[in-house]
């Protein structure tokens, strides 16, 4: 299915660009999210017309996320957690307990951008992370994950 894609979608292309996609990729996923329309004829006029004001918005969304990374860079995010006498948790540490620790901290920041290479932080100590609040902005905070013992 050929689709116009409406944002910047990673490693698949820019605003404005029509590509072919997989059927279900592109029911399931881009057009639900309104990241894409199906590009026919009037979809495509229609986009023409809007073109100006959709860059806008993506401009402002690229300079929302890059004030937001310049505050995050440096940060340092403390998650408690319980934890062994060798330094090992008895859970893990997710993007979720990061995203919620950011929030504590004044950052909105949703899960699906806190990056863990990885996999979960398993261990007590400082970890480094990446948050990337939009496809171009990626910025590295510090998780101090400290042991509870009881």
């Amino acid at each position: 299915m050929q689709v116009i894609l409406l944002e910047k979608v990673a490693n698949l292309g820019n605003l404005g660009d029509i590509v072919k996609v997989k059927d279900g990729f592109a029911r399931n996923f881009l057009i639900p999210t309104r990241q894409a329309r199906r590009a026919t004829e009037g979809a495509i006029k229609e986009f023409e017309a809007k073109r100006a004001e959709l860059e806008k918005a993506a401009a402002d969304k690229l300079t929302a996320a890059q004030t937001l990374g310049e505050q995050l860079s440096g940060k340092t995010v403390q998650i408690t957690q319980k934890a062994g006498v060798d330094g090992r948790l008895f859970g893990s540490v997710t993007n979720f307990d990061i995203a919620e620790g950011l929030a504590k901290l004044g950052f909105s920041v949703q899960k699906s951008q806190v990056r863990l290479p990885n996999g979960p932080l398993k261990t007590v100590g400082e970890h480094v992370v990446s948050v990337a609040p939009h496809g171009d902005v990626v910025v590295d905070v510090t998780v101090a994950v400290v042991g509870e013992t009881d």
